[in-house]
């Protein structure tokens, strides 16, 4: 990890003994990463909860909560239930260290300790967790950075395929049913996704996800338009089935800014007139099926 990505990592440590927590505040801050503490468990839950950050070294002893609950409401709230969390503790029982790992601990270190192994711990959670970020936690899909160097690698050869599909009003359908019912939606639509590839007749294509969290999929100009026309075949008389019971009666009654819709477009390298992923996304608007 360089200067540049440390710099943009933030260390949220917990201890309640303050010339340890300067200690490492000071360390690390030297180290060029962004460093918040809090003495108290309850105050670390706030704090975490309002500015998600990076990695989480946490001590289990606190003088309200210990870092079990921390730990345990941390993982409770989808805001920060991925959020690396390292236990720095005097406890050295098989059983406590597992009790720890059991609430999904990334790693385990005991007082006294090494700083340098302290360092090195955090950083490794730090990549770790920078891989797991390439993923959608939802689907498993790629997104972001992987999806963007593949999209690079096309645009720089002949013969391409892209097609974008998704459902949009997925935000106001989470507001009204929850994460649960969300999360279920996008899951079901990875399903479809993946049944619309095989059956265009390219089990080979790159499925991920754009940065507007629509389906991205990489193909060929043989297999595009069929793909794009699966898609919305597969998708669009779902979208009914994704409500309760109840509310799919007066679906028809919502305008279309207040339902889930479909959304599916396509274009091909011999229709594309730009050199950019930006400018491949503003041709995929004009090409909406």
């Amino acid at each position: 990890m360089n200067e540049v990505d440390k710099k943009s990592k933030r260390i949220f440590i917990v201890e309640d003994d303050n010339d340890l927590a300067e200690m490492l505040r000071a360390y690390f801050r030297v180290q060029g990463y962004t460093v918040e503490v809090a003495p108290r468990g309850q105050d670390a839950v706030a704090g975490i909860s309002k500015e998600v950050p990076d990695v989480v070294v946490l001590d289990i002893r606190l003088p309200d909560i210990d870092g079990y609950e921390v730990c345990r409401q941390l993982r409770k709230a989808r805001k920060t239930q991925n959020i690396p969390v390292i236990f720095l503790t005097e406890k050295r029982e098989r059983e406590d260290k597992l009790a720890g790992l059991e609430l999904g601990a990334v790693d385990y270190i005991t007082k006294p300790f090494d700083i340098q192994e302290l360092r090195l711990r955090v950083r490794n959670a730090l990549r770790r967790s920078q891989m797991s970020t390439l993923l959608n936690p939802v689907t498993g899909l790629p997104e972001g950075t992987l999806v963007r160097e593949q999209l690079t690698q096309m645009l720089a050869q002949s013969n391409w395929g892209v097609v974008l599909a998704g459902i949009r009003g997925l935000n106001k359908f989470r507001d009204k049913f929850g994460f649960v019912a969300a999360d279920d939606v996008s899951r079901a639509v990875t399903l479809m996704i993946a049944n619309a590839v095989q059956e265009s007749g390219n089990g080979n294509n790159f499925v991920g996800h754009a940065d507007s969290g629509d389906f991205v999929i990489l193909t060929s100009t043989k297999h595009y338009q069929k793909l794009a026309e699966r898609c919305m075949v597969r998708l669009h008389p779902s979208i009914q089935y994704f409500y309760p019971a109840l509310e799919r009666q007066r679906l028809h009654e919502l305008p279309e800014s207040e339902r889930l819709t479909v959304h599916v477009a396509a274009v091909s390298s011999d229709q594309f007139q730009g050199s950019s992923i930006e400018d491949l996304f503003k041709s995929l608007a004009k090409h909406r099926l």
